[in-house]
């Protein structure tokens, strides 16, 4: 008797690519019906194309409110007394002690201390790096507002630490809990920083606890994420051999689990570091203080020099603590080097007996902050050399044009065109193209979340401010992935144009999205083209780093079979790389998208308008009702454009 076999017995096996054309293909007859039926039917209905008032709720009165009792109540409710009231008073009071810490241990201690615990965990030369950072910190006159931000920086990522550690714990060990909190993370991953401000004012009111809540919250998602991975993808072997031994599950989690979790957990902090950075600068809005809060008052003042004057010691921060506890998880489960004597605790109590002797020798010789002569004043020659580029590149440059022309082209041909076309648009047709543009790309699921963050924006009143922060971010993406993709590509193909760009992407990944602000006020003033040139510059080193590794991820088969058959090197990255590399390409535009739309919103300090302007408007005039429901149409809009521009792939099967 013959034996079929499986593929005789179900037919010809199509291509995957053929499989995803037709699906692709019967999407869109589907949508071409639909079209034709509900277009005319919604353009009879709703001929004007405006937002129909009566879906519109106002939330003014009931916000007003709400903040209004919160206000009254916030000295006498058990609700603040209780619970809020704790929760301030621990966090004030746990920052002023590590502030004073910092304070009693003098410059020359906290300059030593960082030295050595970065010698510590990364080397000889991320300790001299470390040492020179801050000193630059008090050699810019910015030591104090330093210790601030430094003193906030570690409550925060303390806090996000315990709480991401304990979420990630619990998700790594329970599927249920990680299915539950799955969601919670990617929607708080997609939204913008300045969305946790306002709820914080509402609850805490302006200054360090709203500030260091808001940043504690914003930074616990990646440590969370990590955590959970680590613990869920311990090595099964090893897993069952200590199981196999008679450990109980508390045994298995301390001396398996967790070791083999620790780059993981390493990476987990990085990332905490970075984003509560990033979150406690932007967090000066609400009265956080420090570097920020320096930054802060000298945009709104246009002040450039004592802007980057404090903007640069950010950055230092950012190099520092990225590298540090960067290369402290590249160096776990390699073999110690250094002195055998300074190895484990040993090595600590030297790095402790170090610094408390340089802070006593800094406090016997009176002098615990930055000298006032050590200091160097940049703000004015920056003024100065700012003044120069306003008056000599800012306009009026033969051929090229200046900064201005290039910022009132881009407004006046591409950002106010867009805008108007948005807003011109009847609002069910851009409900219509959304919910097409989502499904395409992803399910019916994706398609109505993404419809429904849209609506609810409308339903909230503010459509055509949300429409032109949305052109700002469209133009903004676009440019970015025009840059992204050729400068991506030139990297991929040529390995010297990757390492000269591997250290400049670094820092301009590690910089907090405040600091990006200072140079194109400094070349373009204030705008919307200003906020939408900063948009770029943030969102650029993750493109191109993403689409880079997605081109070099290629499988090489594929490119010797196509070189084998003659092509060229254009036709192997058009028909090869780019098809196999698609996957990668999706993913940078859905980063490209989410980072514009964080910064487009901050360009509200620098002119942007619109979603960015009412929530700044909000903060800044105690009027909440309008910040928050600026700041929940930023969310929605960040949900819908995730949702628009990230594949979500079917689940088969169990």
């Amino acid at each position: 008797m013959a034996t079929v076999t499986a593929a005789e017995s179900t037919g010809p096996v199509r291509p995957l690519s053929a499989l995803l054309r037709n699906r692709a293909l019967g999407k869109l007859l589907l949508l071409a019906v639909a079209a034709a039926v509900l277009v005319p039917l919604a353009d009879a209905q709703w001929a004007s194309g405006l937002w129909p008032k009566a879906l519109t709720v106002d939330l003014t009165e009931p916000l007003g409110t709400a903040s209004d009792w919160i206000s009254d109540n916030r000295d006498s409710h058990p609700l603040f007394l209780y619970f809020f009231g704790h929760i301030s008073n621990a966090v004030v009071l746990s920052v002023r002690a590590v502030y004073l810490l910092l304070l009693a241990l003098g410059w020359a201690g906290v300059t030593a201390a960082a030295g050595l615990i970065a010698w510590r965990l990364a080397g000889i030369r991320l300790a001299l790096t470390a040492a020179v950072s801050i000193a630059v910190c008090g050699l810019l006159g910015m030591w104090v507002p330093t210790m601030q931000t430094l003193a906030l920086m570690v409550v925060a990522v303390a806090f996000s630490v315990i709480l991401g550690g304990l979420l990630g714990l619990a998700a790594g060990l329970s599927e249920r809990t990680y299915r539950g909190l799955r969601p919670v993370l990617d929607t708080m991953q997609v939204l913008p920083a300045y969305s946790y401000l306002l709820p914080m004012v509402m609850v805490f009111g302006n200054g360090v606890p709203a500030a260091v809540i808001a940043t504690v919250i914003y930074a616990v998602p990646p440590i969370t994420r990590l955590t959970a991975l680590g613990l869920r993808n311990a090595d099964a072997g090893v897993m069952e051999a200590v199981a196999s031994l008679g450990a109980t599950g508390r045994q298995r989690l301390l001396t398996a689990r967790l070791p083999l979790a620790r780059k993981e957990l390493l990476l987990g902090v990085n990332q905490t570091i970075m984003m509560a950075l990033s979150m406690a600068v932007i967090a000066s809005v609400i009265g956080a203080g420090g570097l920020g809060d320096r930054v802060y008052q000298a945009l709104s003042s246009v002040d450039v020099g004592a802007a980057l004057a404090a903007g640069i010691p950010i950055v230092l921060l950012a190099v520092v603590l990225d590298r540090t506890t960067g290369a402290a998880g590249e160096r776990i489960g390699a073999e110690p080097t250094g002195s055998p004597l300074l190895r484990g605790w040993r090595g600590w109590t030297a790095v402790a007996a170090v610094t408390a002797v340089l802070a006593l020798a800094a406090r016997l010789s009176g002098s615990l902050t930055w000298p006032e002569s050590w200091t160097v004043a940049i703000a004015e020659p920056v003024n100065t050399a700012k003044d120069w580029m306003v008056d000599h590149i800012y306009t009026g440059v033969p051929v090229v044009g200046g900064t201005a022309d290039w910022a009132g082209h881009f407004t006046s041909w591409i950002l106010d065109p867009l805008r108007s076309g948005l807003q011109g648009m009847p609002w069910w047709l851009v409900l219509l193209v959304v919910a097409a543009l989502a499904w395409l790309i992803g399910t019916w699921r994706t398609a109505l979340t993404a419809v429904l963050a849209m609506a609810t924006i409308g339903v909230l009143g503010v459509w055509k401010p949300s429409l032109d922060t949305l052109s700002q971010v469209l133009a903004s993406v676009a440019v970015t992935l025009v840059l992204g993709f050729a400068i991506g590509i030139a990297a991929a193909r040529s390995a010297r144009v990757e390492k000269l760009l591997r250290p400049v992407l670094d820092v301009f990944q590690t910089m907090p999205q405040f600091v990006y602000l200072i140079p194109v006020v400094a070349l373009f003033m204030v705008g919307r083209a200003p906020a939408a040139a900063a948009a770029v510059v943030y969102a650029l080193p993750a493109v191109v780093r993403i689409t880079t590794t997605g081109l070099r991820q290629v499988d090489p088969a594929a490119l010797e079979s196509a070189r084998s058959m003659g092509a060229t090197s254009l036709q192997q990255l058009r028909q090869v790389q780019l098809p196999l590399a698609r996957p990668a390409l999706l993913l940078a535009v859905n980063q490209g998208v989410v980072l514009v739309l964080a910064v487009v919103v901050i360009g509200g300090l620098v002119g942007g308008g619109a979603l960015g302007y009412d929530v700044v408007a909000g903060i800044a005039r105690g009027e909440l009702a309008t910040g928050l429901v600026a700041g929940a149409a930023i969310v929605c809009l960040g949900l819908m454009l995730d949702r628009v521009t990230q594949p979500t792939e079917r689940r088969k099967g169990a």
